[in-house]
């Protein structure tokens, strides 16, 4: 079946892999912000360095999902938008969109500043990956705020995503967060 009629009308539901990716990247992501939080105030010890590479390498797996997320998105369409008003509609595809762009500035922002501070990223302890920048202090200070104020961006725009959910699965109660959840058999 050709794929312009096989998906002329949007699904009720995300299919399994979106689902996947969506809790994926989100467990990733909540988990990468908690660690960033916890790591800088800790004292310079072997302990504080283990921690910036989990947190670098979640980065990076953050990143790659995010890929893989985008292209599966493009591939398949999401389900038709429940019937709102056209404010909320709006603002929802605005936030899906700044959702997007931070899951992969967020990751970028921290690579650039890892390379601008002379730190390269090794992913998992195995894949070394290029440097963006040459090392810079005064960059890779610039770089640092830039990452700190992408991910506070991005968890006020998860806030604002999960109490959106919350509303339409408990005030509203048009089941849209059960488009999200794995399918009952």
């Amino acid at each position: 079946m050709p794929t312009s009629s096989r998906h002329a009308t949007p699904p009720a539901r995300y299919n399994g892999l979106a689902i996947a990716f969506h809790w994926l990247l989100a467990l990733a992501i909540v988990g990468a912000f908690g660690v960033g939080l916890y790591m800088v105030d800790q004292p310079f010890s072997m302990s504080r360095l283990k921690l910036y590479n989990w947190h670098k390498w979640a980065g990076v797996t953050i990143l790659s999902l995010s890929a893989l997320r985008l292209l599966w998105r493009l591939m398949r369409p999401a389900p038709a938008d429940l019937p709102a008003p056209a404010w909320q509609r709006r603002a929802s595809h605005w936030v899906h969109g700044l959702l997007y762009a931070l899951f992969f500035a967020v990751p970028l922002a921290g690579w650039a500043y890892s390379s601008a501070a002379g730190f390269p990223i090794v992913w998992f302890g195995l894949l070394p990956l290029p440097d963006f920048v040459a090392p810079d202090k005064a960059l890779a200070e610039t770089l640092k705020q830039t990452h700190k104020l992408l991910a506070y961006g991005l968890a006020a725009l998860v806030v604002a995503h999960v109490a959106a959910a919350l509303k339409h699965q408990l005030l509203d109660k048009d089941g849209l967060l059960l488009r999200m959840l794995p399918a009952r058999s």
